[in-house]
C-alpha cells in the first residue's frame, strides 16, 4: 500500500468527495482535507446520470454510498426523439439519475461519518504549498482548473472550444423519458436534451393553497450553434429572459410549464485533454483531467470512476509514483474512448441541421447511434420493434439486414453494401499481377462482397510506390488483370470488381511495406515528380516540379491506363486522389505550393485532378461508374479541412463522379490522426449530406454491426473494409450466416454451401441427467 498519510483534495464536487471518502475508508488513519470554495448547498446544474457499470463499481467499493444512492435514483428505459412534430420512442436503454444536490449531500454525509475534514467556503492553499505539506494532492477543481493551469508545462493540456452554446435549466416535473427535441426556428436549429432526476414524492401531500403539488423534476439543457444563439438574441438577454424564451420555444415538450435556473449562463463546451495527469505528488481527477460532452451523460460518471481507480491504485501499488502511473494507465484508454464517443455525439448535434430532411425514423436511429457506441445490433436487442420500423422505412425486405440491400451506381447494381477496400499487396513483378493477385482478389470475390477493389494500379513505371506495385501501362499487364476479372465474373457472379488508378507522385521509389514503409530504395531508384518539389519526409527523395508538358503526359498515361482497364473487364474505375499521392498532392495546400493555374486557391488546386478525371470519364464506358478517393483531412494544421473536402466532392460530382470514397490523411508525414473505431466515417457522413453525393465510408470499420449502423443511419451508402478482409476473405458470407440471412445479396458458391453454417465445436452427445433423487 502506498504511504499517503496526509491527503489534500482541491474541489468538493462528486469526484473529489468520493475520492476522499474512498481513500479514508481504505485507510482510516489517513488525514484527508477537502477544500471547497462554495457553501455546502451551492451547486451548479441539476441532475446527474450514472451508468449501471459505474453503480456496480460504487456498490463494490462502498455499499453504504450505493444504498443511499439507490434510495434516490430515478430509473427509466425510454428515449423519446421529437422531430418535426413526430415523436419516436426507443426502449430498453436503462438510465439512472438523481439530483446533483442530493448526490453531494450523500457524499458529504459519508465523508463526515468517515472523518474527512470538509472545509466549505474555503479557497485551497496554493498547490505548491499543499504538495510540500501533504503526501498526495488531488486536483478535482473542474474544467477551469487553476491547478492544471499552474502546471500547464507539465500536464500539457489541450483545451478545445466547440461551436454550440448551451444552458443548464430545470423543470419542476418529471419527464417520462430521456427526451431529445429539435426545434426549427426562424433563426436556425435548436435542441433540447432533457431527463428526469426526481419523481413525485409519495410522502408529500397533494397541492394545497399554501404550496404546489410535488411533480418531480427534470434537467433541461438547451443547445444551439453560436450563430443561431446570436441571431435569436440570446446574447442580449439576461438570465431570466433566456429562461422564459427557452420555455416558450419548447412549450410542447414542457407542457406549457416554466423553466427555472440556478445562476445559469450560456456557455461553450470545452473538451479538455491532458498529456500527463500527475506531477510529483499532485494528480488531476475528473473535469480537471478530462471532459466529455454532456450529450452522452459522462462528466460525473467519469469523475466517480476516476476516484474509484485512484483509490484502488494508491492501495495496490507499493509507491506513490507507481500508483499515479498506474492510475493514468488504467483510466487513460477508457477516457480516450469515451471522449471519442462524446466528440462524435457533440459534432452530430453541431451539425444536426444536415439530417433534418431524413425520414423521421431514420433521423431517430441516426441520433441514437450518433456516438457509435449504440449500434444497429444492440438497438435491435433493446427494442426490436423500433429497429424493425426503421428498417421498413429504409426499404429492407423482411429478414434482410441493411448491409444486404442493393445499391445502384450508374449502370452497375451492387448486390450489397460491402466493398473490399483497395489494399496494396506489393506482390507484382514489373507491374504484372500474378497468381497471388488471382487468389487474393478471387478469394474475396468468392467471399460475398458486393464490390472488390484492386490495389492502386499505377499508370506508369515512374508512378509506382514500390517495385512490387501493379500497373496498367502494358498489354501484358492488361491480359493479367483480364485473367482476374474473368475469374471473378465467372466464379463469383453478382460480385463486381473495380480498379483504382493512381500515380505515386512524391511517395514513390520506396521499399516494400514490410521492408520499411515509405523508406527510399537502397538501389534501383527512379526519379519522382510532384506538384511541388517537397520531399515526403526527411531523407526522402526530392521530387521535380511538374511542368505543363509533363502534366499533359501524365494525364495521357491515365487515359491509356483507363482504356486498358476497360479491355481488362473492370466494372468500375476509381481515381486515387488521396493519401499524398500525385493527385492528392495537388489538392492539399501543404503539398501544393504552385503559383501557376494549378495552385493557390482550392479551385486552382482542383484544376489538374479534374482535368485527369474529365479525360478518364471521356474514355470510360458511359454505363460504368467512376468514383474518386479523397483524403478529407490532412490531420495537420494548414491542410485540407472538412469544408474543403465537401467542396472537392462537389466538384468531382459536378464532373460526373458517381460516388466519393472518403478516406483521410497520409498526405504529410507529420500528421496527427485521431484514430478510433470508424474514425473516418464522420467525414463521409458530412460529404454525403452537404455535397449530396453517394459516399463510400472507410477507416476502422470492423464489424457487420458497424456496416448496418452506418448504412441504416444514412451516414454512408457503401462501406469499404480492408483488414477484416485480410483476416477473413469470406467476411461478408460469414456476416450473413451470423445474422441468419439467406438471400440474393450473399450467395455461397456451390462448392462452399456445406460450410455456410458455423461448425459445431465440443461434445454435444453427452447424456442428460434424467432423475434427481433425494437422499
Amino acid at each position: 500500500m502506498t504511504g499517503a498519510a496526509h491527503v489534500a483534495v482541491i474541489g468538493g464536487g462528486p469526484g473529489g468527495l468520493y475520492a476522499a471518502a474512498l481513500l479514508k475508508r481504505l485507510d482510516p488513519g489517513r488525514e484527508i482535507t477537502v477544500y471547497e470554495r462554495n457553501a455546502p448547498d451551492d451547486t451548479f446544474g441539476f441532475g446527474v446520470v450514472l451508468s449501471d457499470e459505474t453503480l456496480g463499481g460504487i456498490e463494490h467499493a462502498d455499499p453504504v454510498v450505493h444504498r443511499a444512492l439507490q434510495r434516490d435514483f430515478v430509473r427509466w428505459e425510454d428515449i423519446d426523439i421529437v422531430h418535426r412534430g413526430v415523436r419516436h420512442t426507443s426502449g430498453g436503454h436503462g438510465f439512472a439519475a438523481l439530483g446533483r444536490r442530493r448526490l453531494l449531500q450523500i457524499l458529504h454525509e459519508r465523508c463526515r461519518t468517515l472523518g474527512v475534514d470538509l472545509r466549505f467556503g474555503t479557497e485551497a492553499p496554493d498547490a505548491a504549498r499543499l504538495m510540500r505539506t501533504h503526501d498526495l494532492v488531488v486536483a478535482a477543481d473542474g474544467v477551469h482548473s487553476a491547478t492544471r493551469e499552474a502546471y500547464a508545462d507539465v500536464f500539457r493540456p489541450r483545451v478545445t472550444a466547440h461551436r454550440c452554446r448551451y444552458i443548464w435549466l430545470a423543470a419542476d416535473f418529471a419527464l417520462d423519458a430521456f427526451r431529445f427535441e429539435i426545434a426549427e426556428t426562424e433563426h436556425g436549429v435548436m435542441q433540447l436534451h432533457g431527463y428526469p432526476y426526481s419523481r413525485p414524492s409519495p410522502e408529500r401531500p397533494p397541492a394545497t393553497p399554501s404550496g404546489p403539488e410535488d411533480q418531480g423534476a427534470s434537467t433541461v439543457i438547451v443547445e444551439m450553434r453560436e450563430e443561431v444563439w446570436r441571431a435569436a438574441g440570446f446574447a442580449d438577454m439576461d438570465e431570466q429572459g433566456s429562461v422564459e424564451r427557452c420555455a416558450k420555444i419548447f412549450a410542447d415538450a414542457l407542457g406549457g410549464r416554466p423553466l427555472r435556473s440556478n445562476n445559469s449562463a450560456w456557455t461553450t463546451f470545452r473538451t479538455v485533454v491532458n498529456e500527463r495527469w500527475s506531477h510529483g505528488n499532485l494528480v488531476l481527477l475528473g473535469d480537471a483531467a478530462h471532459t466529455a460532452h454532456f450529450s452522452i451523460g459522462s462528466g460525473t460518471k467519469l469523475a466517480v470512476e476516476d476516484a474509484l481507480a485512484l483509490a484502488a491504485c494508491v492501495t495496490e501499488q507499493p509507491s506513490l509514483p507507481e500508483a499515479l502511473a498506474a492510475y493514468q494507465a488504467e483510466r487513460g484508454p477508457v477516457v480516450a474512448s469515451t471522449q471519442r464517443a462524446a466528440r462524435a455525439s457533440l459534432e452530430w448535434f453541431e451539425n444536426v441541421g444536415l439530417y433534418l430532411r431524413q425520414p423521421p425514423r431514420q433521423f431517430a436511429f441516426n441520433l441514437l447511434t450518433r456516438s457509435r457506441r449504440v449500434t444497429h445490433g444492440n438497438l435491435r436487442l433493446r427494442d426490436a420493434r423500433f429497429t424493425e420500423s426503421v428498417e421498413r422505412e429504409f426499404g429492407c425486405p423482411p429478414g434482410t439486414p441493411p448491409m444486404f440491400t442493393p445499391f445502384r451506381l450508374r449502370g452497375l447494381t451492387l448486390r450489397n453494401r460491402v466493398v473490399v477496400s483497395p489494399m496494396d499487396m506489393y506482390s507484382a513483378v514489373d507491374g504484372v499481377p500474378g497468381d497471388f493477385h488471382l487468389v487474393h482478389l478471387g478469394a474475396r470475390a468468392l467471399g460475398g462482397a458486393g464490390l472488390v477493389m484492386t490495389e492502386m494500379v499505377c499508370v506508369s513505371p515512374e508512378g509506382r510506390i514500390t517495385p512490387g506495385c501493379g500497373g496498367l501501362w502494358t498489354g501484358r499487364q492488361t491480359e493479367a488483370w483480364r485473367r482476374i476479372t474473368d475469374f471473378v465474373h465467372r466464379q463469383a457472379p453478382g460480385t463486381a470488381i473495380g480498379v483504382q488508378l493512381g500515380h505515386s507522385g512524391r511517395k514513390g521509389s520506396t521499399k516494400l511495406m514490410w521492408e520499411g514503409i515509405d523508406e527510399p530504395l537502397v538501389e534501383g531508384n527512379w526519379p519522382l515528380t510532384a506538384a511541388s518539389p517537397l520531399p515526403y519526409k526527411p531523407g526522402s527523395q526530392v521530387p521535380r516540379r511538374l511542368t505543363r508538358a509533363q502534366l499533359t503526359d501524365i494525364r495521357e498515361q491515365f487515359v491509356a491506363a483507363a482504356r486498358r482497364a476497360d479491355r481488362a473487364g473492370f466494372d468500375l474505375l476509381e481515381l486515387h486522389c488521396a493519401h499524398g499521392y500525385l493527385l492528392s498532392g495537388f489538392l492539399s495546400p501543404l503539398t501544393n505550393h504552385r503559383t501557376d493555374a494549378y495552385g493557390g486557391s482550392l479551385d486552382g488546386r482542383l484544376r489538374y485532378p479534374l482535368e485527369v478525371f474529365d479525360a478518364l470519364r471521356a474514355v470510360w464506358p458511359e454505363e460504368r461508374p467512376m468514383t474518386v478517393r479523397i483524403s478529407a483531412t490532412d490531420w495537420a494544421e494548414g491542410g485540407t479541412t472538412a469544408e474543403d473536402a465537401v467542396a472537392i466532392a462537389r466538384a468531382f460530382a459536378a464532373h460526373g463522379a458517381d460516388a466519393i470514397d472518403v478516406s483521410t490523411g497520409q498526405v504529410v508525414a507529420e500528421e496527427r490522426p485521431e484514430f478510433g473505431r470508424s474514425y473516418q466515417t464522420p467525414y463521409a457522413d458530412r460529404v454525403r449530406h452537404e455535397a449530396g453525393v453517394p459516399v463510400i465510408a472507410v477507416g476502422a470499420i470492423s464489424s457487420w454491426d458497424d456496416v448496418n449502423s452506418l448504412v441504416l443511419a444514412g451516414r454512408a451508402d457503401l462501406c469499404a473494409l480492408a483488414r477484416p478482409h485480410l483476416y477473413d476473405p469470406h467476411w461478408t458470407l460469414h456476416a450473413a450466416a451470423e445474422q441468419g440471412y439467406e438471400g440474393p445479396a450473399a450467395v455461397w458458391p456451390a462448392p462452399y454451401r456445406a460450410g455456410s453454417r458455423p461448425p459445431r465445436t465440443g461434445r454435444t452427445d453427452a447424456p442428460r441427467p434424467r432423475l434427481t433423487l433425494e437422499s
